[in-house]
């Protein structure tokens, strides 16, 4: 296992600025709520790993394993070209509909999961995990939210059902991020520092391949998958450029150059399948990917260090998180300075911003999804210590010329990958919550 100390510091660099993790917080009592975070003192943590499964049982008894949905399975073309149809508002699969609507929001800088309710908008409970978790992610199933504690090497399992941690952490090498394959059949966890794309049992998280992407695709992070699964492009932060993945030999199939000094981010697919939106912090937007092709056909300007990417719930809109750095270095990890930060509304009809949603005072946004019936989208204020919660604007994110910030809460130090919970969809193809 290769040395992640050096690797890391891009992840600190241009984030000094930390705040006091909220100092003693609360457990509210809400009705079915808050309840388990008193029984458990609300407070829990697992940073100790247990070694992973070398077979197919579970490592925790509590994660629940059983296929989600039957015709989940079915990788294909969407409802009237729709990649998003079954990710629409209130859409909820039986297995999740009475799991509690919270926001989970892994803290780096701290080493904990600061859990918010989505209605009161209130912390509600606080527990360690392990060392620099990055992202809170759903599993396939829908049935385990897994945190990826990066320097930790680790996953800690949390139970949607209660909010509570699940189990004891399971050992992964290196998960800054975590995927789950169109079928169900691998989780796919993106080791960043070792290069890897390494591909697991999804329930035990027992290593099944490791797909070296090399230097090439140096800060190797987020990925997405085309409509029939067949293959998935990944962002390679530190490389400037994409590589595509044959999800079903589990090689790689090329790189595309987007530019020297390209940092690209998060990417998203878009509802017909066809162009892909990849998040360029130097550049400032988007560029715009023709997948089964792979080249570029487009770029979008959107705003200062443009960073997570979320389609609204009626699959119309692209939010955009622009974190409000600037450049501080053109020299890998490019770290950024400043607060500018603010949200652009891409049309995906149009492929053009139709709205932009300021953050007044200044902020950092990050990483975070939407709400399950689209009124709201979460971010993490990734160099600010808070989550953003916004208005999308009219019934359910409708009317994004009327989205504007609605509130900030206080979170832990470095607030990154939060998860909203529950999502509509199937099944889970990872990061915060990519649904389908």
């Amino acid at each position: 296992m290769s040395d992640r100390a050096s690797s890391r510091t891009h992840r600190a660099a241009g984030t000094s600025r930390r705040g006091l993790l909220l100092a003693g917080a609360a457990v509210v009592v809400i009705a079915g709520v808050a309840i388990w975070f008193i029984a458990a003192g609300g407070t829990g943590s697992n940073a100790g790993p247990v070694p992973a499964a070398a077979g197919g049982a579970p490592v925790a008894a509590s994660i629940r394993s059983a296929s989600p949905q039957a015709d989940a399975a079915a990788v294909g073309p969407e409802p009237g070209g729709d990649v998003y149809a079954h990710a629409h508002a209130g859409m909820l699969s039986p297995v999740v509909r009475d799991d509690p609507a919270l926001v989970y929001v892994p803290n780096l800088g701290d080493g904990t999961v600061t859990v918010i309710d989505q209605r009161t908008l209130r912390v509600v409970g606080s527990f360690a995990t392990g060392r620099e978790p990055q992202h809170v992610v759903p599993s396939w199933d829908l049935r385990t939210l897994w945190v990826n504690n990066n320097r930790g090497n680790s996953l800690s399992p949390i139970d949607p059902r209660t909010g509570r941690l699940a189990g004891p952490a399971v050992p992964v090498a290196d998960p800054y991020n975590l995927y789950f394959t169109p079928d169900g059949a691998y989780a796919m966890v993106i080791a960043e520092a070792n290069h890897d794309i390494d591909f697991r049992d999804p329930h035990t998280m027992a290593l099944r391949h490791s797909l070296d992407v090399g230097t090439a695709c140096a800060g190797v992070n987020h990925v997405d998958f085309s409509v029939d699964g067949s293959y998935a492009i990944a962002t390679c932060e530190f490389a400037g450029r994409l590589v595509k993945i044959d999800v079903r030999k589990q090689t790689v199939l090329g790189y595309l150059d987007l530019g020297r000094d390209a940092a690209p981010q998060d990417i998203k697919i878009d509802p017909a399948g066809k162009v892909w939106y990849v998040a360029d912090m130097n550049a400032d937007g988007v560029h715009l990917i023709d997948g089964d092709r792979f080249v570029k056909v487009g770029f979008v300007r959107t705003g200062p260090e443009t960073h997570g990417l979320y389609p609204s719930r009626d699959g119309r809109f692209l939010y955009v998180a622009n974190r409000g750095g600037e450049m501080a270095s053109m020299s890998p990890p490019f770290p950024h300075h400043g607060d500018q930060g603010s949200v652009s509304v891409i049309s995906f009809a149009t492929r053009a911003v139709v709205a932009n949603w300021p953050i007044p005072g200044g902020g950092t946004p990050d990483m975070g999804n939407v709400s399950a019936d689209g009124s709201r989208l979460w971010l993490s204020g990734r160099r600010s210590n808070v989550v953003y919660v916004f208005d999308t604007g009219g019934p359910d994110g409708t009317d994004p010329a009327a989205g504007h910030l609605l509130t900030r809460i206080p979170v832990g130090r470095e607030p990154h990958g939060l998860t909203v919970w529950p999502q509509p969809g199937r099944y889970s193809l990872g990061h915060t919550g990519i649904m389908r």
